[in-house]
C-alpha cells in the first residue's frame, strides 16, 4: 500500500525544481508510505511522478517506485496490491514475455504486463485494489486508472498551467499552483449524504476518478479525456440476473470455495497480517476462512466500548475463542474516543460525516501496533443484502402502495407530528439499552416520507439522505449535483436496484473511503476479500432468495459461516459500528460544537446559512427534534475548514507513536 502523486505542466521545468515540488506533494501523504519515497521526472516533457511506499510484498529496493517497465517505455506510480501477481508472472513466463526479474514485487509484474498485453488488458487480468498513473514515454500519454470497486482513491484535475493527480487532496494542495475554491455544489452533496460523492470533490476543478475507469491525458496535460470503464457493474448485474444460479446448495459450496480463495490471496504478504473482528457475520466469516488456511493462530483485533449500546467486543471475543485466534481486545473510554475528534479533519482530508470513522480509526490503530496488513469484512452488506433498508423499508413501501394516496398522506402527517415524535422518544428511552441506538424518533420522518411516496427508488434516495433539502442550508442555495447521474438499470427487483446503487455510491465514497483513510493514517494496509471481483460477479448471479430469506439478509453468507462458527455465536441484531454522537453533542462535545457553530464564524465563511444552522443546533439541544446526524455533517465540514484556515496549506498528518501505539 502506498501513496501516489504527480503533475504535468505546460510550462516545462527544471529537473531539480520538479523533484522538489514532487517531494512536497508526496511528503504531504508520507503517512501512506513511511518506508520509502521516490520521484521520477522528464523535465523536457514537463511531467513528474512521485511515490510513497508502504512495503508489503518484496521489501527490498527492487520494489522502489516510480518503476519503469522492462523496455523503459512505461513509467508507473502505483498504490495497491495485485493479489494474483504470481499467476500473472507465470503467464508471462509461459509465453516468453518475462523480463529478467529484478525482484518479486507485484508492481514489477504489472509493468511487464503493460508491455506484453497493454495497459487496459493487463488491468482486466488483475485481481486487486489499486490506483495508478502510467506515463507512456513513446506516445506521450498519461493514463490514470482505479480498481473495479473503488478501494483505492484517486483525485485529479487542472490548476493553473498544470494537470495534477494524487491519492489524497492534501498532496494536490501542496502543489504551488493549487488555488483552492470550495465547490458549493459538492458541499450540498456532502450535507445530503455525509460524504462528497464521485466524481465530485470538495475543490472546484478537481474530480475523483470513478471506480473501474481509465482516463487519458494528452497535450501537456491540457486535454483530459472522459473516464472510460474497463469493467462495468451494470453488465455484471444484468448478466447475473439474466442467468441466475438455480441450485442454492451448490452455490453455497461454490461461495465457500471462492471466498476461501479470495481470502487466501489476500493473506499473501511479506509482513505481519491479521483481521478486524466485530463478531458479526461478515468479519467472523473472513476471520474463519483465514484461520482455516493458517498453520498458526491468526491475529484478530476488536475495539470495545464502555457504552453497551455500541459494544461488540463480547461477541468478537466469543468468535475468536471458538476459532482459536490470537485475539487483541482494547476497551476505550469516552475520553479516549473523544480525543480522536480533533484529528478527524486531518485524517479525512475532505469533509466526511460518517461517525463510524472514529471506531474504524481506533481499531486500525490497534491493529497497526502488531501487524502491517489487516483483512476487513466490508462489502458483505451491499453484495448479499445485509442493510435494513433492503428489508424493512421495502416491506413498508409494499404495504403502503396498497393504501389509497389520501390515507397515506394522513398517516404520514401523523407520523411526522411533533407529538408522535415525543412519544417515540419516550418509548426509545425505555427500551433495553442494547436497542436504544435504533433511534425510533429519528426513523419516523423517513418512514413517513416512505408512506407518502412509496416509489422504491425515490424511497432509496430518501433513506440514504442525511438532509432532505441541503440547498436550504447554503447561503446561495446551490443544488447538490444529483445521485449522481447514476440510474439503476432494470433489474427486476427493487432490492437489487438498491444494492446496485449502494455498490456504486455508498460503498466506494463512504465505506471504502472510511477504511482507506483510517487505515492509511497509521500506515496499515486494509484488504477487503468480499471485493474480489469474482465474488462480486458471483453475488450478482445469486437469486434474491439466497440473499434475503423471510426478512433476514445475507442468508447464503450465514450458511457458509455456520460451517465454521456455531449459529448462536453470530445470530444477533445488526449493530453497525456506531458511536453516541447524539449524547456527545449535548455533553462533552458541546463546547467544541458551539465554537465551530459560532454565528460570526458562520457569517464570515459565507457558505452555510448561519440562521438555519443555529436553529437546528438550538432545537437539537432543546429536544425539539433529533438533528445530530445533520449537525455532525456540519461540524465535520466546519472542522475541515478550520484545519485549513491559517494559511490555506494542507495540515500535516504524521505517523507517530501516539497514533500507532494502542
Amino acid at each position: 500500500m502506498c501513496g501516489i502523486a504527480g503533475y504535468w505542466t505546460t510550462q516545462g521545468g527544471e529537473a531539480s525544481a520538479m523533484h522538489r515540488i514532487l517531494g512536497q506533494m508526496t511528503g504531504a501523504i508520507a503517512h501512506r508510505g513511511p518506508d520509502d519515497s521516490g520521484t521520477w521526472v522528464d523535465s523536457a516533457a514537463g511531467i513528474g511522478l512521485g511515490h510513497r511506499r508502504l512495503a508489503i510484498i518484496d521489501l527490498s529496493p527492487a520494489g522502489h517506485q516510480p518503476m519503469l517497465s522492462p523496455s523503459g517505455r512505461y513509467v508507473t506510480t502505483f498504490n495497491g496490491e495485485i493479489y494474483n501477481y504470481t499467476a500473472l508472472r507465470a503467464d508471462l513466463e509461459a509465453v516468453g514475455a518475462a523480463p529478467a526479474w529484478r525482484g518479486h514485487s507485484d508492481t514489477e509484474v504489472m509493468v511487464a504486463g503493460f508491455e506484453h498485453w497493454g495497459i487496459e488488458a493487463t488491468l482486466a487480468r488483475c485481481n486487486g485494489m489499486f490506483a495508478l498513473a502510467v506515463w507512456d514515454r513513446r506516445e506521450r500519454v498519461l493514463l490514470l486508472a482505479r480498481d473495479r470497486l473503488g478501494e483505492k482513491p484517486l483525485y485529479y484535475g487542472r490548476m493553473g498551467g498544470s494537470f495534477l493527480f494524487a491519492s489524497e487532496l492534501r498532496a494536490i494542495e501542496a502543489h504551488p499552483e493549487f488555488d483552492g475554491q470550495i465547490d458549493r455544489g459538492a458541499v450540498g452533496a456532502f450535507l445530503r449524504f455525509g460524504y462528497v460523492p464521485a466524481p465530485h470533490a470538495i475543490w472546484h476543478d478537481i474530480a475523483k476518478l470513478p471506480p473501474a475507469n481509465i482516463v487519458r491525458i494528452t497535450d501537456g496535460g491540457r486535454t483530459v479525456g472522459a473516464p472510460q470503464p474497463y469493467w462495468r457493474l451494470e453488465d455484471v448485474a444484468k448478466h447475473g440476473i439474466a442467468e441466475p444460479l438455480t441450485d442454492v446448495a451448490a452455490a453455497t459450496d461454490r461461495l465457500d470455495v471462492l471466498l476461501r480463495d479470495a481470502v487466501g490471496l489476500r493473506m499473501i504478504a511479506d509482513v505481519g497480517l491479521g483481521a478486524f473482528l466485530s463478531g458479526g457475520i461478515d468479519s467472523s466469516l473472513i476471520a474463519a476462512l483465514m484461520q482455516a488456511q493458517s498453520a498458526h493462530p491468526i491475529k484478530t483485533f476488536t475495539i470495545g466500548f464502555d457504552d453497551t449500546r455500541f459494544d461488540e467486543a463480547p461477541h468478537a471475543r466469543a468468535v475468536a475463542n471458538h476459532l482459536g485466534t490470537d485475539h487483541t481486545e482494547l476497551y476505550v473510554d469516552a475520553a479516549t474516543t473523544l480525543d480522536i475528534v480533533p484529528q478527524l479533519p486531518l485524517i479525512w482530508d475532505e469533509p466526511f460525516g460518517d461517525s463510524s470513522q472514529i471506531p474504524t480509526f481506533l481499531v486500525s490503530r490497534l491493529a497497526r501496533s502488531a501487524v502491517t496488513v489487516s483483512l476487513s469484512g466490508d462489502a458483505g452488506d451491499e453484495l448479499f443484502g445485509g442493510y435494513n433498508r433492503y428489508l424493512t423499508a421495502m416491506q413498508i413501501a409494499d404495504r403502503a402502495s396498497r393504501v389509497p394516496a389520501p390515507f397515506r398522506s394522513a398517516i404520514a402527517r401523523l407520523l411526522s407530528a411533533r407529538a408522535t415524535k415525543q412519544v417515540a422518544e419516550a418509548v426509545n428511552a425505555r427500551l433495553p439499552t442494547r436497542l436504544r441506538h435504533l433511534g425510533l424518533s429519528d426513523r419516523l420522518g423517513k418512514v413517513a416520507m416512505t408512506i407518502a411516496d412509496p416509489d422504491p427508488i425515490a424511497m432509496y434516495h430518501r433513506l440514504v439522505s442525511h438532509h432532505a433539502d441541503p440547498a436550504s442550508m447554503l447561503v446561495h442555495g446551490e443544488p447538490y449535483p444529483g445521485v449522481l447521474g447514476i440510474v439503476s438499470p432494470s433489474l427486476g427487483d427493487h432490492r437489487a436496484a438498491m444494492m446496485y446503487l449502494d455498490t456504486l455510491t455508498y460503498l466506494p465514497d463512504d465505506i471504502l473511503t472510511k477504511v482507506d483513510r483510517a487505515s492509511m493514517a497509521v500506515a496499515l494496509e486494509a484488504r477487503v476479500p468480499f471485493l474480489d471481483h469474482r465474488v462480486v460477479e458471483f453475488a450478482w448471479s445469486l437469486p434474491m432468495a439466497a440473499k434475503i430469506d423471510r426478512g433476514v439478509g445475507k442468508k447464503i453468507l450465514r450458511d457458509v459461516l455456520m460451517r465454521y462458527v456455531p449459529r448462536n455465536l453470530v445470530e444477533r441484531p445488526k449493530m453497525g459500528f456506531a458511536v453516541p454522537v447524539a449524547t456527545w453533542l449535548k455533553g462533552p462535545l458541546r463546547d467544541w460544537a458551539e465554537a465551530l457553530l459560532d454565528p460570526t464564524r458562520l457569517a464570515e465563511d459565507g457558505i452555510l446559512d448561519g440562521n438555519r444552522v443555529r436553529a437546528m443546533w438550538d432545537n437539537n439541544l432543546a429536544g425539539r427534534g433529533a438533528y445530530h446526524t445533520q449537525l455532525w455533517d456540519v461540524l465535520m465540514l466546519q472542522a475541515w475548514r478550520e484545519a485549513r484556515a491559517n494559511d490555506g496549506s494542507p495540515p500535516a498528518l504524521t505517523v507517530s507513536s501516539d497514533l500507532v501505539d494502542a
